[in-house]
């Protein structure tokens, strides 16, 4: 397919699912999961996207324990899909450059339950840890389930239905969906304020439209909802796509990367303007690329923020660098350098406080940095292509379920 065919069949599908399809929920469990009999086990989850799988790594040890398949049911569920889904699924997986089945994953404060959103299949679904069942699976509007956000207590599943420009909360015991909130186009990543009293949504527009046809892209915006009524109390408008950001627990900052922005912003909340723009520096091979082969629009994709709230870790995508930026300043303390076309493309601050966790998606693995050094202390082989990395707690009866990473 050409360049010029791709950009008009996406142009196409992206106007005409905006309705979306109707949502359908699975099995709903049994009941209540049993407790965990032991302490819970400190892990960073790994979404191996291109292999449906999730890697479960010792927070403190660095050591992977094993993957989880999460999509076991693949088959049956391309199988299901009627003659107007298969070809919006089609083009979906040609625009992500592949299969992309693991966009999301969040463990239940249990420790026992996996919630996944499940990229280009457009679902999300739960997983018993320990015995692999499927728990629940729940068919969201649109044709893409995108980043997702699980609240402190559990309950509640927020995921981004991408193509049909909304967020939709899930109940996870049930996986019934029991609301949803508007958003800009594309909504991409979500975020529980610290007190949980709040979600930001960040919408990224049209990515497979090229950079000439950015006004084409939609709005780019933050929205920001009540997370008790889901009603919006405030939106910001950008110009470029909202790609990883971080909020400080006051809410009053936010530091966000922009579509084809080789650096980030820091922004005021509270006056709604852009205080910062900090250009970080090209590679060579980062500097010879044009905009529009950056991968979906991103220089940049990954930001975390350590837990003394003085640095932050910032993943040069194009560029195959994690950087430790020390604030208030703004500062880089250092560079950690990857092979060239490693792809680093999510950042999270481990359950220490004091590490970055970054994927190197073409190369399968995960680059454990320290804040303190702006060096790597480990590297860990994972499952194909990485992407999503959160921290969670891992009951120690559920890990007999996990697959040794061959």
């Amino acid at each position: 397919m050409s360049r010029l065919a791709r950009t008009t069949a996406a142009l196409v599908l992206s106007l005409s699912l905006a309705a979306g399809l109707p949502a359908a929920s699975a099995a709903v469990p049994e009941g209540p999961a049993t407790p965990a009999a032991g302490p819970l086990r400190d892990v960073v989850l790994v979404g191996n996207s291109a292999d449906g799988t999730v890697s479960f790594l010792d927070a403190r040890t660095h050591r992977n324990l094993g993957t989880l398949d999460v999509v076991p049911d693949l088959e049956e569920v391309l199988g299901g899909m009627d003659l107007f889904r298969r070809a919006a699924y089609e083009v979906v997986r040609q625009q992500a450059g592949g299969d992309k089945f693991v966009d999301d994953a969040h463990l239940s404060p249990d420790g026992r339950t996996l919630y996944v959103s499940r990229g280009n299949l457009g679902d999300t679904a739960a997983y018993d840890v320990a015995t692999g069942r499927q728990v629940w699976r729940t068919r969201l509007d649109g044709f893409k389930a995108d980043h997702a956000a699980l609240s402190a207590d559990g309950r509640t599943f927020v995921v981004s239905a991408i193509t049909a420009a909304k967020a939709q909360v899930i109940d996870t015991a049930t996986g019934r969906i029991t609301g949803e909130f508007p958003t800009g186009t594309y909504p991409h990543e979500n975020i529980y304020s610290a007190d949980g009293s709040l979600i930001y949504n960040m919408s990224i527009g049209v990515t497979s439209l090229p950079k000439a046809l950015d006004f084409l892209k939609g709005s780019k915006q933050v929205t920001v909802v009540d997370a008790a009524t889901l009603k919006v109390v405030r939106t910001y408008a950008f110009d470029k796509g909202i790609r990883p950001a971080v909020v400080t627990p006051d809410g009053r900052t936010m530091y966000a990367q922009l579509s084809y922005l080789n650096g980030f912003v820091e922004y005021d909340l509270q006056a709604g303007r852009t205080v910062r723009t900090v250009e970080m520096p090209f590679s060579e091979a980062g500097a010879a690329l044009k905009p529009d082969d950056y991968p979906q629009n991103s220089a940049h994709h990954g930001m975390a923020l350590n837990a003394a709230r003085d640095k932050l870790c910032v993943a040069g995508t194009i560029d195959d660098y994690t950087a430790v930026v020390s604030r208030p300043g703004l500062t880089t303390d250092g560079f950690v350098h990857y092979p060239q076309g490693s792809l680093p493309y999510w950042a999270v601050t481990g359950t220490d406080g004091g590490t970055c966790w970054v994927t190197l998606s073409n190369r399968d693995e995960v680059s454990v940095v320290d804040y303190a050094t702006a060096k790597e202390v480990a590297r860990v082989k994972v499952g194909d292509f990485p992407q999503r990395e959160r921290t969670g707690r891992l009951a120690p009866e559920a890990l007999p379920g996990l697959t040794p990473q061959g």
